[in-house]
């Protein structure tokens, strides 16, 4: 298995010792993984201000982000996790979300986590192939 990782300064750096995404080949494909974005800004290391529904624009930007540098873009996402700091903002990161997906949305999990890095209301990672 041949793997490559994914580095971009257009999304935030890893705060730990992970990568932002790795690529692996699988046949003719390229399988994505995402690590967790969670709505720090990319340029100061901080987490966004604002509520939940700011901090989910953020996240998905990260995503994005990190998916272009892999050469992937959301149409390529098969599967995404969504990590909550409180169910009870399912419906406001799920209407945000469902912009991001508009068409044919991937499978998905939602949880509630005990609690995120940095104390982030929201995080989401994903799985793409191309």
């Amino acid at each position: 298995m041949h793997k490559s990782i994914v580095r971009t300064s257009q999304a935030p750096a890893a705060i730990g010792p992970y990568s932002q995404a790795v690529t692996v080949q699988v046949g003719d494909k390229r399988m994505v993984f995402t690590s967790g974005q969670i709505a720090l800004d990319p340029v100061s290391g901080v987490i966004v201000e604002g509520d939940v529904e700011a901090q989910t624009r953020q996240v998905i930007a990260n995503l994005v982000a990190v998916l272009a540098a892999a050469g992937a873009g959301f149409e390529h996402v098969v599967k995404t996790t969504i990590f909550l700091q409180s169910m009870d903002d399912f419906a406001k990161v799920n209407g945000i979300y469902a912009e991001a997906f508009p068409v044919d949305p991937p499978a998905r999990s939602t949880v509630q986590a005990a609690r995120l890095p940095r104390d982030a209301k929201v995080e989401i990672e994903a799985v793409a192939v191309v």
